[in-house]
């Protein structure tokens, strides 16, 4: 089974879900090789400068990074809480999907949570969450990020990623966004990270890749796309939240010698 170790935190956040995290992370406390070994702890940067994620954000949110560890036994450890799902924010659904007439909000037989059901028809409209899905382009020590010329997070740095489409794999639509976003050819390596957002309804699915050919340039939801050396990747001018954990998780991977696969899960409250 997956212990799963809570680390609190306290953050600012803006409404598009941002916290800065800072450069530093906790002793490991797991030694399987495939799972991060080194939980995420959040607090704001005294050393970082203003910028969008801090000027914008507004205070009154936590962040659990949940850390996950591979163990043979068949109850959690003393000590060790389950996390209680999260309440995700949903649109207020209004008109039926299948014949248009109004909805009203009710249990449905048989369900526990409230779903927006057809006074006509009686269908149930069903909200499901989203996948977002790009690349961890690495080049000779350096990664690849892109100036978003498009809100939310205009003007501040990201990995090429976007929402995975209908008919596409996950590794396609992260190809495919990079291709988007940085005009860039690359080669799916491994997954490197697995980060939740219960609140938004996001999972974010983020690969290591490797360019095919030393081309790039801005697409049309860019402004500007760099290679960065691992020292001077802009980390307080990065777009997201989950952005900033997984290049933060890289760096420290890095230092520890080779990537890992990661399992976080965002938590806001």
């Amino acid at each position: 089974m997956l212990k799963a170790k809570q680390i609190l935190g306290s953050s600012s956040s803006s409404a598009c879900g941002c916290f800065c995290v800072p450069h530093r992370l906790r002793k490991p406390c797991s030694n399987f090789p495939l799972f991060a070994r080194r939980p995420i702890e959040a607090t704001l940067s005294k050393s970082s400068k203003p910028h969008f994620l801090a000027s914008q954000c507004r205070r009154g949110f936590f962040f659990n990074a949940l850390h996950m560890s591979y163990i043979h036994s068949g109850s959690p450890p003393d000590g060790v809480s389950r996390p209680s799902p999260s309440t995700g924010i949903t649109r207020k659904i209004k008109f039926c999907q299948s014949c248009g007439s109004p909805t009203k909000y009710e249990i449905p037989d048989g369900e526990d949570k409230t779903r927006a059901i057809c006074t006509r028809c009686g269908s149930i409209t069903y909200e499901n969450p989203k996948m977002v899905v790009g690349c961890l382009v690495e080049h000779e020590n350096k990664i690849l990020l892109c100036k978003r010329n498009i809100q939310p997070s205009h003007g501040l740095w990201t990995l090429p990623a976007g929402f995975m489409e209908i008919g596409e794999s996950a590794t396609e639509g992260a190809i495919r966004e990079t291709w988007e976003e940085a005009n860039a050819e690359v080669e799916v390596q491994s997954p490197f990270a697995l980060l939740d957002i219960p609140l938004i309804g996001h999972t974010y699915v983020i690969f290591l890749a490797k360019l095919k050919r030393l081309h790039f340039s801005p697409g049309p939801e860019s402004s500007e796309c760099q290679l960065f050396a691992l020292e001077d990747i802009p980390l307080d001018s990065l777009a997201f939240s989950s952005i900033l954990i997984t290049i933060q998780m890289y760096l420290e991977d890095i230092k520890m010698g080779r990537p890992k696969f990661h399992y976080g899960v965002i938590n806001k409250r």
